[in-house]
């Protein structure tokens, strides 16, 4: 549960306003904000819709040069 929550809040951080509507918005608007910024530095390539694992999978591969903030959220959901 709690990695589904993160990954959610990986692909609504990189993801258009038409999903956030969507209601499939999870985590809290800090774990978004920490987030947020790491996810387009690194991730922007992958495309909304592309799957959950592949947001969680960039983050951890970028682990080391996340934000504080970021790594914190991870590290909350046991990644």
């Amino acid at each position: 549960m709690m990695i589904r929550k993160l990954v959610l809040v990986a692909v609504l951080t990189a993801a258009s306003s038409t999903v956030i509507a969507q209601g499939l918005m999870q985590g809290t608007p800090e774990e978004q904000a920490a987030c947020r910024p790491d996810t387009r530095r690194f991730c922007h390539a992958i495309k909304p819709g592309s799957g959950n694992e592949s947001f969680l999978s960039c983050l951890q591969e970028h682990r080391e040069r996340l934000s504080r903030a970021c790594r914190a959220v991870l590290e909350s959901h046991g990644q």
